[in-house]
């Protein structure tokens, strides 16, 4: 029979995170044996940057102050040499350090080091770590920057129409069609979501190309809304559904009227 005990955690800071490990204490008379035989992992989650295409991003870092003296990294993939994306440039400096369009300070008596990326790209969108070197990288926090691109699409259809959106994708994980007001509000605990589950709408890949396309069929009224191509790097489409009036359906509307009219006056006569 397996025997489990639990571990609870409340109001986690920055200064739980880090590496915990879980075991059982064996005691003899004189020799006490402890067998660690779970490694876990706790990192916490910022909420996403959200910016548009040229804009500055910064990203916040708050560390438990006992890493003051610590180099600290900020990192776009992992901070692991090995994973490291070799399109970011970790940056290990105490005070201040710029390379290209990024820049880390370090502000000791706030405990908090932060990162400015100017002039954003779709190359810039994606997630990020803050981490604090010892004997090696902890990754200890981490955030999503999603970059909304400038060209926006804005769309009207009308109800009982179909209609395909085209969505970049700068990667094959970064597929998603979300409805929402604000872009980050597509993020749930790190996860792009595609918030929509209706058999209406279909998704259609062509990878060469780097795009996706959406398709909605028999449009609805209640279809109109904001939508948020992509995940990391996303695109705000505009969708607005109006009624049809076209000329069919005021001839029915008219032949409607006249056919109640006719009846209320022939039972009149016929009073």
């Amino acid at each position: 029979m397996k025997r489990v005990f639990t571990v609870s955690i409340s109001n986690v800071s920055v200064r739980d995170a880090g590496v915990y490990w879980c075991g059982a204490e064996t005691r003899d008379t004189y020799l006490t044996f402890i067998s660690l035989t779970t490694k876990i992992q706790l990192n916490l989650i910022m909420a996403p940057v959200v910016r548009h295409e040229g804009e500055s991003a910064e990203i916040i870092c708050p560390y438990d102050s006992i890493y003051k003296s610590n180099t600290k990294s900020l990192c776009k993939g992992k901070c692991s040499t090995r994973d490291k994306n070799p399109l970011s440039e970790t940056v290990r400096e105490e005070k201040e350090t710029k390379t290209d369009r990024l820049t880390l300070k370090d502000n000791v008596t706030a405990s908090v080091f932060t990162g400015t990326i100017t002039g954003l790209t779709a190359e810039d969108a994606g997630k990020y770590w803050c981490a604090v070197t010892l004997e090696t990288d902890l990754n200890y926090l981490f955030t999503h920057l999603m970059v909304i691109m400038n060209e926006e699409l804005n769309l009207t259809k009308y109800e009982g129409d179909d209609v395909s959106i085209q969505c970049k994708h700068h990667d094959e994980d970064q597929k998603s069609f979300c409805k929402a007001h604000e872009a980050s509000m597509c993020v749930k605990d790190g996860v792009s979501l595609e918030t929509i589950r209706d058999d209406r709408f279909s998704f259609s890949d062509e990878a060469s190309t780097g795009v996706f396309t959406v398709n909605i069929t028999d449009l609805r009224e209640e279809d109109s809304g904001i939508y948020w191509c992509g995940a990391h790097v996303t695109t705000r489409v505009s969708l607005t559904v109006k009624k049809d009036f076209s000329l069919l359906n005021i001839i029915s509307m008219c032949l409607t009227l006249l056919l109640i009219g006719g009846f209320t006056v022939t039972e009149c006569l016929l009073r």
